[in-house]
Formats: structure tokens, sequence, C-alpha cells
């Protein structure tokens, strides 16, 4: 009886101005102005809702990504594992030893690359508490290569920026690193359109520059995959070696 009585009145409020009756949902009716505009239903009340948790969750993780580096690697889980990171570390001691060393900021970026190779066969050897230490110093002495590499690169970059990176690296070396690689694959660029000589090492660096970022993005969102780590080192390494070409 109450669905019939209920159909029923559904019928009879057909055609009212004002008035609109939602097809197969006669306990749902939805208020309309003389101009056409509904008015907000809880289903936009909801969206709005959602948008709003999702806009807070977007804050969080930004403000999660500006924090100082922590100690989030999980890899060395096992001796081979340890191993395979400390042999695929000694590259950059390598590249460091032979990079050239024609003016004052190409010996600095050539001992950073020696400092960024030592700091990172400590960290992956390391156990225990000072392992968070190591990390620190890992990411950190990998901010200060891309600075002295920047520098050597270009030596005209405002002092601003470089006195802000000095600020910056020891609180946040990811974001000087991302800085500084930036400025140098600008550098890289125009000097391979200007030198058809380059343009070689400028096509195996950008590869090795893709293959490292998704490797790099891999190792963190899968940490327990072995050997990632290791694969992002050589990576990197090989995109290494391609700048040196710069500094010729």
């Amino acid at each position: 009886m109450v669905p019939q009585s209920a159909l029923n009145s559904s019928r009879a409020l057909e055609g009212v101005h004002g008035v609109q009756v939602v097809p197969h949902a006669p306990f749902v009716v939805e208020e309309v102005t003389q101009l056409g505009d509904q008015r907000p239903t809880c289903k936009d009340s909801n969206t709005r809702i959602s948008r709003h948790v999702l806009m807070q969750r977007v804050q969080e993780q930004i403000a999660i990504r500006l924090r100082p580096v922590q100690c989030c690697h999980t890899g060395d889980q096992n001796i081979a594992e340890t191993v395979a990171n400390v042999v695929t570390s000694l590259p950059f001691i390598a590249l460091g030893a032979h990079a050239p060393r024609k003016s004052y900021n190409s010996k600095l970026y050539a001992n950073s690359l020696i400092g960024v190779g030592v700091a990172s066969s400590m960290y992956h050897c390391s156990r225990g508490r000072i392992r968070k230490f190591l990390r620190w110093v890992d990411y950190t002495m990998i901010a200060t290569a891309t600075v002295c590499l920047s520098r050597a690169l270009r030596s005209e970059h405002p002092k601003l920026l470089m006195a802000a990176s000095a600020v910056c690296l020891p609180f946040q070396p990811l974001m000087v690193s991302l800085v500084h690689t930036g400025l140098m694959e600008v550098a890289f660029a125009q000097r391979a359109f200007k030198d058809p000589e380059l343009k070689l090492a400028h096509n195996v660096h950008k590869a090795c520059s893709l293959l490292g970022g998704v490797l790099f993005v891999a190792d963190d969102v899968f940490p327990e995959t072995p050997y990632l780590h290791a694969a992002w080192h050589l990576a990197a390494a090989v995109g290494v070696g391609t700048c040196n070409r710069l500094l010729e």
C-alpha cells in the first residue's frame, strides 16, 4: 500500500511548477528555481568534501617530500646485495680520478665525484644507528657534486642561487640536486647543439638519465626488490661519464 500511494503522489506532482520528480526514485526530489538552477544536493556536498580531502593529501605528500632527507632506503638486505651496491659505487671514484682538472671548479667537481663514491660505499657497508647519518652524507655528496658540475660548466650562475644552494644543501640535498641537474641538462643540450661531436654523448646521457630516473622511482616504490639500487648506480655512472666530455 505504501509504494502504491507514493507512486500516486509522484504522478500528482507531475506538471507542478518548481518540482522535478526523479524517475525510479519516488522518494527523492530536487527543488528547482524559476531560473532552472538546482540547489546543491547531498551528492554535490560529498564531491566538494572529496576534493578537499584530496587536496589535503596532496599537500601532505608535498610536505613530506620537502622535509629534510631521512633514511628510508631499505636495501642491503643481504651480503650479496651489499656487495653489489658497493661495487657499483666504485665507478664514481674512477670517474672522479680521471675527470678533467683544467680549472679550479673542475677540480672541485672531480674531487666531489670521488666523495660520492666513498660516501655511497660507506653507507651501503654501514649498519645500525650510523646508517641514517651516512645516508644523509650520501645524499649531500650527490648534491655537492651537482653544484660543482653546474659551476664548472657555467661560472656565471647568479650569486644568490649559489648562496641559496649552499644554505639548503644540508637540509634539502634532493632539491639542490634537482635544480643543478636541470642547469647541467640545459648546458649539455646547448653544447651538443653547437658541437656535433657531442651529440652521441648527449644521446647516451639522455638515455641514461631516463633509465636512471625510472630506476630511482622504482627503487623507492619497490624497496624490497633486490639490485634495483645497484642498477641505478650503473645508469648514473654512465650518465656522469658522458658529462665529463663537457669538461675536456
